[in-house]
């Protein structure tokens, strides 16, 4: 008898399945019964890959090779782990007794494409049926195997999929290579990538347009009158407000806001010592709970609370899931549950109800039995291929620290949800003083409902203000007036980037597009992260602790694109004008050439825009810096910085770095600028390193690296310096040097000591402070952006080593649960280092940090 293969999304989703079904034995990565062979992918597998004779990795990025359009497409594993888990599911497509194939990848457009694309590089002919699961739980997955799909009510949607790829791919690809073709021009070395993309580039248009604002943003000043009441039962503060304040397209008009000073003044003087009456309105209000989690919001959360990254907070819900399986699936969109999940969130409680922190607030909820159904978290409507982030049933183990923190989170909102709403007494007070109004606000918490849950009383919360009697008067001891000035936009952290990103279908005016993007956004909660993390690697935007800026790179781009008239990707109407024609492909009203027709015309016309575009050397911004050759005025265009009276020049781009014209006037000023990075050497790696404009003119990297005008000749001027501390190694003075701290008696012709340590070390940047602490002390603070020559971001401390070099210590791993004691060979602990991916400990290994790593190593760490 045949048996049919189930091919699941991801592990934990195959695992599922095979405890609903049961009678399952497992052999390694699947599971085989007398009727089934389960297996699962584990995500996407497959990537597109054009045909050996249209790769564009084969050509050079020139227009001569553009567009690229392939008849068909390949694909192609994208790594070697997918590779390994291919191979095991093509040996059970191909299994003779394996007589047809039940697809049970996740419900939505995504998991088709993941199953379509291994069905395609299967090349099987094997019948196919569909398992379309809304929930997880055991008997709605045995309901779904008994009313299986057939494949073809399944077509419509797996076009759609496809299409969304190819496109993506398609405009990716051939915006990338025009962009870079045509800003070669400007690069010094002539190779300067510029990626493009239909949701990378709508979210640094994002960015930079918040930033322009903020560039031409011109402070105005207003004044507030704030004053001090008086009454019987206390004292009370108020702010003058226009009771006939109409709203303006001026955003900065508020009805508090005063534009004159002398007006300010004559406020506050003619109530100063007067007497006030009183009227006030009080009223309940309620607030609920925030929703129950998805990926963009406990992205967003985690960066507010933590300072978390997108990234790391993918990277630990992912964690949480797969390793502690504690959390449920994180790549979600949706923010409620099934509607049949009441029993498995009463079970959750149960477990939470042994948890030390959690325990009075699940005791709580199940007493009062306010599990109930309830469409604001349970909605089959708001399900889409997976449900809101909850924790399981599990108890947590072995979390450390930023796990925890996490864990905590979405444990917290899942108690929150389900306990009533916080209940208020909100008081409004006006008080008139001669014609003039104050307004003051007072709340009452009377009754904390889920605010409890993060440990909120009714006395934290509550803004009480004292009783005034009727008709009572209230004194004005104190009435001033107090200047202000308008505060420019804030820039975009990631919190408020992927709010932005979840909501940019409002930029959209066209009424279908904007409605087809309602419930997308751009990119998914699966790749924002990955989108931000892009944009930061090709130097399109710097992290500047919370705040992310875009760089000069991200302004010409938009500036280039604008100029061609290639103004549909730089906006979300792209990807509305796309999710509207893929929702009419998914119903059957459009066909998949129709719409991979359009796309071809599409890309078509992106590179000819491209192509044949101009962009004049007009100067639009001036240096701040005069010529160093001749004094002159030096400005900036598209390609260069230009001096206006002589011929220097300076191209924008140096490897893969364009200059911003701070950094063009630092360096004209002081002949010297750095450590920075962003900079990518032929081989695409990317490194750090301070620049020298010489007596020539030109530029020249200094990777801290010993310097022959220095050392041979006449010793550098520290006369008007700091020292940063004591040498370890002779006990003289260090000072920061060009890209380096360097020993007083290491410079100079006379040099009788050799201590040099750069400014930047594997991508960190050393700063004054941290040198200062690790002369003084032996060692800096924890520093968390190193990169490994395989291009992976570690911690680590600086240390002193007792032969005056510098070194690294790294953090010492909190212990798990301890094992029973066995023998250790040194080779054991090796292999269990890599298996965790963790730096040898500080007291095994010490690596050298740039104190004595020789010229050329000193630039392959870089």
């Amino acid at each position: 008898m045949g048996k049919q293969l189930i091919i699941a999304e991801k592990p934990s989703v195959a695992a599922d399945i095979a405890r609903a079904l049961g009678g399952f034995t497992r052999h390694g990565d699947y599971y085989e019964n007398d009727r089934y062979v389960l297996c699962s992918a584990v995500g996407h597998l497959l990537e597109l890959q054009a045909p050996e004779e249209h790769d564009p990795r084969s050509g050079r990025w020139t227009f001569r090779h553009l567009p690229v359009i392939p008849p068909q497409f390949d694909l192609a594993p994208i790594d070697d782990k997918s590779g390994s888990r291919l191979s095991l599911l093509l040996r059970l497509i191909k299994r003779k007794d394996v007589t047809g194939i039940i697809n049970a990848c996740d419900a939505g457009r995504e998991g088709e494409l993941i199953f379509r694309y291994i069905a395609q590089y299967s090349r099987t002919a094997k019948p196919i049926e569909r398992l379309w699961l809304q929930s997880m739980m055991p008997a709605a997955i045995r309901e779904g195997f008994a009313s299986l799909r057939p494949n073809k009510e399944l077509l419509a949607l797996a076009d759609a999929a496809r299409c969304r790829s190819e496109a993506d791919w398609l405009v990716g690809i051939n915006g990338t290579r025009a962009m870079t073709a045509f800003n070669n021009r400007i690069s010094e070395s002539g190779f300067y990538k510029t990626t493009v993309g239909r949701v990378q580039t709508p979210t640094l248009a994002i960015l930079v347009e918040r930033e322009e604002r903020i560039r031409s943003f011109r402070a105005r000043d207003y004044w507030e009158v704030h004053t001090r009441f008086t009454a019987k039962a206390g004292e009370y503060a108020g702010r003058w407000f226009d009771p006939q304040f109409k709203k303006e397209d001026d955003t900065e008009r508020k009805p508090e806001r005063l534009w004159s000073a002398t007006q300010a003044e004559a406020v506050a003087a003619a109530c100063r010592g007067k007497t006030g009456t009183v009227s006030e309105e009080t009223k309940p209000s309620s607030q609920l709970s925030p929703l129950l989690f998805d990926l963009t919001s406990l992205q967003r959360e985690a960066n507010g609370r933590f300072g978390f990254s997108a990234k790391t907070t993918l990277s630990l819900a992912q964690a949480l899931y797969e390793r502690h399986k504690v959390l449920t699936y994180p790549r979600t969109d949706s923010r409620a549950l099934p509607e049949d999940y009441l029993g498995t969130v009463k079970k959750a409680m149960d477990m939470l109800s042994g948890a030390r922190d959690y325990a009075p607030h699940a005791k709580s909820i199940l007493k009062n039995g306010w599990v109930k159904p309830n469409k604001r978290v349970f909605d089959n409507a708001k399900v889409s291929d997976h449900f809101a982030i909850i924790p399981t049933l599990l108890s947590p183990k072995h979390l450390h620290e930023a796990e925890h923190k996490l864990y905590d989170l979405v444990v917290r909102r899942f108690l929150a949800v389900f306990h009533p709403a916080a209940e208020y007494l909100q008081t409004t007070r006006i008080t008139t003083v001669g014609g003039h109004h104050f307004k003051t606000d007072g709340r009452i918490l009377q009754n904390p409902g889920w605010l409890r849950v993060y440990g909120k009383s009714a006395q934290d919360e509550s803004e009480n203000l004292p009783a005034v009697a009727a008709d009572e008067k209230v004194g004005v001891p104190e009435a001033n007036a107090v200047a202000n000035q308008t505060k420019p936009p804030a820039r975009y952290t990631e919190a408020t980037l992927l709010s932005a990103m979840e909501g940019a279908g409002k930029l959209v005016e066209d009424d279908e597009l904007r409605a087809a993007m309602e419930a997308k956004g751009l990119g998914t909660p699966a790749t924002r992260a990955a989108i931000i993390e892009g944009l930061i690697y090709e130097d399109y935007m710097h992290r500047n602790n919370k705040e992310l800026v875009p760089t000069p790179k991200a302004f010409s781009l938009l500036f280039a694109l604008k100029h061609f008239g290639v103004t549909e990707i730089t906006s979300p109407e792209l990807t509305g004008d796309w999710e509207y024609k893929l929702k009419l492909m998914e119903s059957g009203r459009l066909r998949r050439g129709e719409f991979m027709d359009h796309i071809e015309q599409v890309t078509r016309d992106l590179v000819d825009r491209i192509k044949d575009g101009d962009i004049p050397d007009t100067a639009y911004a001036t240096v701040e810096a005069p010529c160093p050759k001749c004094g002159g005025v030096v400005q900036e265009n598209y390609r260069k910085f230009q001096c206006q009276s002589c011929d220097l020049s300076l191209w924008k781009v140096t490897a893969g770095r364009e200059w911003a014209p701070e950094e063009i006037a630092e360096l004209i000023t002081k002949r010297f600028v750095g450590p920075l990075t962003g900079f990518r050497s032929r081989m695409g790696r990317p490194f750090a390193a301070g620049v020298r404009l010489t007596d020539e003119h030109r530029l020249e990297f200094d990777f801290g690296q010993a310097r022959s005008a220095d050392e041979t000749g006449n010793a550098p001027d520290f006369s008007g310096q700091e020292s940063v501390g004591a040498c370890p190694k002779c006990g003289a003075r260090v000072f920061g040097h060009g890209a380096a701290y360097v020993c007083e008696k290491a410079v100079g012709p006379a040099r009788s000591c050799d201590f040099r340590s750069g400014k930047m070390i594997l991508q960190q940047p050393i700063e004054h402070m941290q040198m200062q602490k690790l002369l003084a002390t032996g060692r800096s603070d924890l520093l968390s952006r190193f990169v490994s020559k395989k291009g992976r971001q570690f911690k680590a401390y600086l240390v002193k080593t007792p032969v005056g070099r510098i070194g690294f210590e790294f953090e010492a791993r909190t212990p798990r649960a301890t094992p029973a004691p066995r023998p250790a060979t040194a080779a054991a602990s090796t292999i269990r280092r890599q298996r965790d991916n963790a730096p040898p400990p500080a007291a095994t290994k010490r690596a050298k940090a740039g104190a004595k790593l020789p010229t050329k190593a000193r630039r392959k760490a870089a």
